[in-house]
């Protein structure tokens, strides 16, 4: 059978998820090729699914390449047009792929699209990582339409329309493989986390639209490889953020976000010291050290974003802080803003 789209499942040692999330994906997913990229597992998950699944395609690294070139390097093998990255704690639903790939081929500016992500444990409520749509305030942070840093809603179908957004989330995301090409794919220097709202971003200067089609439901379980309070987690968050912004700011404005940046972040660290969670506060020390340690690498790729991009304005971008929104305004759900 030919197929139009390849749902790539990334996996680290994830026999536990792959176990209890991989039949949701095998029984609804019967209109796509299954490809699973292992990041060299030392447990028994590739076995299980040679066994368990034999007609699922395997690709082994010979290291842990994070989720960044892990998904680079395994999607060169992908052959259809369309692929979704798909992380293995995901519980998909009867008819997911359907309302994905009608929207995305709706398009040719569409390169990206998510579905709703709802919490698994809860599944009334909008996940952390992604909800209904990803967007981004003017200093880089990261929210939802249903999630605003850890406040997540409940889902009672106020955010179901479809509609561009800023980024999609790596936890289940369709994308077009000529776009994600010619992009040449994730950033590798990010190894976790960020990287799709870089790849979106990139997307977007080049003329593309990344959107959500609510219309299809997975449910997330997320933390399934680092815990949200991991140091680790922090780290990567708070450097991947800083190069994001970096790298993706046109103009001259760059400079006053790294700025006030510097100082939220700050701010970030001393709540941590008063959670008595001094590792996560050495986390952000640290990744202000590796964002400037590596200083040339981030300006060689500012420089050919900058270069790149043929538009400015992008969809699902927040002009504001939704730092202050939250913790001053006190604005907890997305229809608040």
């Amino acid at each position: 059978m030919a197929f139009d789209i390849t749902v790539a499942i990334l996996n680290w040692n994830g026999l536990a998820h792959l176990q209890g999330f991989l039949p949701s994906v095998v029984r609804y997913s019967e209109k796509a090729h299954i490809l699973l990229i292992d990041n060299a597992s030392t447990d028994e998950s590739v076995s299980w699914i040679q066994q368990k699944y034999p007609q699922i395609q395997i690709v082994i690294h010979s290291e842990n390449l994070g989720f960044t070139e892990g998904y680079n390097l395994g999607l060169e093998h992908v052959t259809t047009p369309f692929a979704i990255l798909l992380n293995s704690d995901v519980e998909v639903t009867s008819g997911w792929l359907d309302p994905l790939l009608a929207r995305i081929q709706s398009d040719q500016k569409i390169v990206a699209v998510q579905p709703k992500i709802l919490s698994y444990s809860r599944r009334d409520t909008f996940e952390y990582a992604g909800a209904s749509g990803g967007l981004l305030d003017a200093f880089g942070y990261p929210f939802c339409r249903g999630r605003i840093f850890n406040s997540c809603e409940i889902d009672n179908g106020q955010y179901d329309n479809p509609r561009p957004v800023f980024w999609a989330t790596g936890a289940c995301m369709l994308v077009r493989m000529d776009a994600y090409r010619q992009m040449n794919g994730l950033e590798p220097r990010f190894f976790a986390h960020m990287e799709e709202i870089d790849l979106c971003w990139r997307w977007q200067h080049a003329g593309y639209q990344v959107w959500v089609e609510p219309q299809s439901v997975v449910y997330h379980l997320g933390g399934g490889t680092l815990a949200k309070t991991n140091p680790r987690k922090t780290l990567l968050n708070f450097r991947n953020g800083l190069a994001l912004l970096y790298m993706n700011s046109l103009g001259v404005e760059v400079w006053w976000k790294i700025l006030i940046r510097l100082v939220l972040d700050g701010v970030a660290g001393v709540q941590f010291l008063f959670k008595c969670e001094w590792q996560n506060t050495l986390a952000i020390l640290r990744a202000h050290i590796a964002f400037y340690s590596a200083f040339g690498y981030w300006t060689a790729k500012r420089k050919m974003n900058q270069s790149a991009a043929v538009k400015s304005i992008t969809s699902g971008y927040f002009g504001g802080s939704i730092v202050w929104s939250y913790f001053v305004r006190r604005k907890k759900r997305f229809s608040d803003l």
